[in-house]
């Protein structure tokens, strides 16, 4: 997951840009912030474990001054949640010193590690992203698509170095990265909507293996690697990860979701008297199929808006504990026939303790629909599923996972069904956590939490 930033305004606050930039981007990681600027060529970064208003106030961001800046909102996924990973990094090399900060997750870590041949500061992947540019000893635009080439994995990346902006995508597009405009000045950001908020014009996506360089010449594209056959954009944001407001591939992500709820309402019906979502994520695909099932649509559930992502908390023990805080149902469920939707079931905690909680409060059944196909295998590409033993569908089938959970019936949307509510095709997006099919090779000895505990 996380959440990336980047601008070169001279004469504007770019600090201050990326701070609301980031703001837009929180629901990308709550773990830690960090912004960090380029002044003549020197850099100054400030990161800290927090939210982002937790992170920055008045005063801090007016002491990062210059034209270039970029920010990082971070989940955890190679390299625990420790103040040494927050990012934007810096690393100073031999020949340079670059600030980073990366979205995604990288499958050949260790191999980079090798190559980079020193020790680094922190244990995620991304600082081995910046050293090997950082010791490249030719141009920057050129030490870049270097090391673009030597990665293996997702990673969306922005950086500073030798007073540039610079931003890239891997050769498959794993995570998405737009290019909008602020008057004459260029921006990047993991969403569009990031973009909207500080008032940039969306331009287009950086594409697949290209790079931009931003500096006091104009915007420079080159294509830093070839880009995959067909691309893998992650499925993940089109269903859960991705602000509703944000533009995928020019499909609006709300759209999409809604369209799934409809979806799901064709292919599995209920008798009901209310449709309730999960919220937030549920909402849309909670909307769709009320629509198409001419069943009212209910809040049902009203959430806590200052607790955070309960899926993005890093310990199963406070993920459950912020489920608790999290959601309190309303008197109108009492004796009634619910509809819940919700995007996805991974673990089942989430989902099992809901609709215990909407039994206590008198429903008299629970029909549980999800917007994405049963989730069986871990990601290694930059989310959070854990390992394939922990997920509850996995080895599982759906009447089985309908028991552990405890709802009156239970039922997933399909594989092509999903596809076709994205508007996308097949071949362009990676589906591997719904069908165990991976676009790259994999590190099948060595999952997501042996990589955390380093």
């Amino acid at each position: 997951m996380c959440g990336v930033f980047g601008v070169r305004a001279p004469g504007r606050d770019v600090a201050r840009l990326s701070y609301f930039g980031l703001y837009a981007l929180q629901h990308r990681g709550q773990e830690s912030a960090g912004i960090a600027v380029s002044e003549d060529g020197r850099l100054t970064a400030l990161r800290d474990l927090g939210l982002v208003p937790q992170v920055f106030d008045e005063r801090s961001l007016s002491g990062l001054h210059g034209d270039l800046a970029i920010g990082h909102t971070r989940y955890s996924t190679t390299g625990g949640n420790a103040w040494e990973n927050a990012q934007p990094l810096l690393h100073h090399g031999r020949v340079r010193t670059v600030a980073l900060g990366h979205n995604g997750n990288l499958v050949n870590p260790q191999e980079l590690r090798d190559r980079v041949g020193k020790p680094l500061a922190s244990s995620s992947d991304s600082e081995v992203i910046a050293a090997l540019i950082a010791d490249d000893e030719r141009p920057l635009e050129e030490a870049v698509a270097a090391t673009m080439g030597l990665l293996e994995g997702a990673a969306t990346v922005v950086g500073l170095a030798d007073g540039r902006l610079f931003a890239f995508r891997d050769s498959f597009g794993f995570r998405p990265l737009a290019l909008g405009r602020l008057g004459d000045d260029p921006v990047v950001a993991s969403e569009t909507c990031a973009l909207d908020l500080v008032g940039a014009t969306f331009e287009r996506e950086v594409r697949p293996g290209e790079l931009v360089i931003a500096d006091e010449d104009g915007l420079h594209s080159i294509q830093g690697v070839e880009p995959a056959e067909h691309g893998a954009l992650c499925i993940f944001e089109f269903f859960y990860l991705a602000r509703p407001d944000t533009r995928l591939s020019g499909v609006e992500v709300h759209g999409a979701r809604v369209r799934m709820g409809e979806r799901l309402a064709q292919e599995a019906p209920a008798e009901a008297d209310l449709v309730l979502p999960i919220p937030d994520s549920g909402t849309p695909a909670a909307i769709g199929f009320a629509r198409a099932a001419n069943i009212p649509f209910s809040e049902g559930l009203i959430k806590n808006r200052y607790v955070g992502r309960t899926f993005i908390q890093p310990e199963q023990g406070m993920r459950e504990q912020g489920i608790r805080m999290k959601f309190n149902p309303l008197a109108e469920v009492s004796g009634k026939r619910l509809v819940v939707v919700d995007d996805s079931i991974v673990r089942g905690s989430t989902t099992r303790q809901i609709v215990q909680m909407l039994f206590d409060a008198g429903a008299a059944e629970v029909h549980v629909r999800i917007s994405s196909p049963p989730v069986v295998s871990p990601c290694f590409y930059g989310i959070d599923l854990a390992s394939e033993d922990e997920m509850i569908a996995a080895h599982s089938t759906v009447e089985e996972v309908r028991e552990a959970i405890g709802a009156t019936s239970l039922a997933y949307i399909s594989l092509e069904g999903l596809q076709a509510a994205t508007h996308r095709p097949a071949n362009a997006l990676c589906r591997a956590c719904l069908t165990r099919e991976y676009p790259t090779r994999v590190p099948l000895d060595a999952a997501k939490h042996r990589f955390e505990r380093v």
